[in-house]
């Protein structure tokens, strides 16, 4: 992501240490990134930027030191290159350095649903009684809540990075997801158009941000009408905006527990 720098990564190692413990896992936390667009690159040079990033870290990487993931704008695609390029590297094949890599390469079944899946889990355990959903961020962890969610309650928004679509009535989900991948934008789909910041506004009963941090801050939290906020970014909510959510009896699941599913 373009906006990637030191400061975000130290944060997300540090929220990824806290999210292995709170889940009981072995496992440390760490993070990394590369700052670019992807979607200004091609594939060629997606590819050269992932090969290069395996070169550069690969004394740290690997099954007993840190097993990279997939999160913004990174796919099973991307994870076997730099499976591929590790396995050169090192010439050891046994496929566990990364996660997040295709079934077809020892990738694990239901990664691409897990962190929308993990959330669910934490919905269905407590909240039952709720029927509106808000959900800003349409890329996996967005997409496949919507997905899973549509049987049981009502989506009535969802958005990406070019804006949202809204209808008090409920949107048709598996078309929502057609349009997205045959246009590159759910603001195709036939539906009042919104931004994103007035999809975190709406009257709904749970709101889930599935974007970027820092989605929810002190300028807006006094706005937000959800009685339950369902964390499946890392970091959309500010301390600050957490303050505001409390006095204001909003209940908040964090991400270290709402999006550990993913881990």
């Amino acid at each position: 992501h373009e906006n990637v720098d030191l400061d975000e990564v130290k944060s997300l190692a540090f929220w990824m240490t806290f999210k292995c413990a709170v889940v009981n896992l072995p496992l440390g936390g760490a993070k990394g990134g590369v700052n670019c667009n992807p979607k200004e690159l091609s594939e060629k040079e997606i590819e050269d930027i992932s090969r290069q990033y395996v070169r550069k870290f690969v004394d740290y990487l690997g099954p007993e030191k840190d097993i990279p993931a997939p999160d913004v704008n990174t796919n099973s695609k991307i994870m076997d290159i730099m499976t591929d390029e590790y396995e050169k590297l090192t010439h050891d094949n046994r496929k566990a350095a990364f996660t997040g890599k295709s079934l077809q390469n020892n990738g694990s079944e239901g990664r691409d649903t897990a962190t929308a899946q993990g959330g669910i889990f934490i919905l269905e355990e407590k909240f039952q009684d709720l029927k509106t959903i808000a959900i800003q961020g349409f890329g996996n962890a967005g997409r496949m809540a919507a997905n899973l969610l549509k049987s049981r309650f009502k989506i009535i928004a969802v958005s990406d990075s070019k804006g949202g679509i809204y209808n008090k009535s409920g949107l048709d989900i598996d078309e929502v997801i057609e349009i997205k991948d045959n246009t590159g934008s759910v603001i195709n789909y036939n539906a009042e158009k919104i931004t994103n910041n007035k999809l975190l506004e709406l009257d709904c009963d749970i709101l889930i941000p599935a974007a970027l941090e820092n989605s929810i801050t002190n300028k807006n939290a006094d706005n937000i009408k959800a009685k339950l906020i369902l964390e499946l970014a890392n970091g959309p909510t500010t301390p600050e905006a957490d303050e505001i959510l409390f006095k204001k009896n909003i209940k908040l699941i964090p991400d270290i527990l709402a999006n550990s599913g993913g881990v």
